[in-house]
């Protein structure tokens, strides 16, 4: 069975009562509002991190959240319905690169000041990023692409990545990888070049979630 990765944004009133999720392992970022998780209010650039059913009760003026669920059958992440609510996915992808064995499941914020970059590098794991602020290119596989607010994209972690940030502002994206296990606290970056790991770093990273997950069986 395939393993999947997948992004949804899920806007919800301030009238609706509560959202119930099944369980899988997921991440939830709240992009604007007010969303109450389980007993746990989050409010902007907070997020929740878990594998369990969860219920999702939203502010009184609502919230904006990006979802991402992993699943291994393609079918078990949906969006969500229902009045007063609107979800759409933003991407999906196949996770051919996901590691073997244990797993975690890691979400973070990646933020560069304007110009930075990111020298070419691999990651140890698949996973889906979307600009929160700014911009970045990316170039990888032959292929240079551009994002903006609110766009998500894939990187495979085995192929090759350069990123550079917007040069006339600062640029931050919300990231959710897929990891071995045993990289529990420690960075999945991986330099390229030899000579590109005695240049300077600017990336500054902000981790949400960091948790061994166990994938859900097919049809759960």
């Amino acid at each position: 069975m395939a393993s999947v990765l997948r992004l949804y944004e899920d806007t919800i009133s301030g009238g609706v009562a509560a959202v119930h999720l099944p369980p899988l392992p997921r991440m939830i970022f709240v992009v604007h509002g007010a969303l109450t998780i389980d007993g746990r209010t989050l409010g902007d650039g907070e997020a929740f991190g878990g594998e369990g059913a969860v219920t999702l009760k939203p502010g009184k003026d609502g919230v904006t959240c990006w979802r991402w669920d992993f699943f291994t059958d393609g079918t078990r992440g949906s969006a969500i319905c229902g009045p007063g609510i609107r979800s759409q996915e933003k991407l999906s992808a196949v996770l051919e690169t996901i590691p073997k064995g244990e797993l975690l499941i890691r979400g973070d914020s990646v933020g560069f000041p304007p110009g930075g970059c990111a020298f070419l590098h691999k990651h140890w794991g698949p996973g889906i990023r979307c600009v929160l602020d700014g911009g970045i290119r990316i170039d990888t596989q032959g292929h240079s692409t551009s994002y903006g607010p609110g766009s998500p994209w894939y990187e495979t972690g085995a192929d090759p990545v350069f990123a550079q940030a917007a040069a006339d502002r600062p640029t931050r994206f919300i990231r959710v990888m897929i990891l071995p296990r045993d990289l529990l606290g420690k960075s999945s970056f991986q330099f390229v070049n030899e000579e590109d790991k005695a240049k300077p770093r600017v990336q500054q990273y902000k981790i949400f979630v960091d948790q061994p997950i166990t994938p859900p069986a097919p049809n759960s």
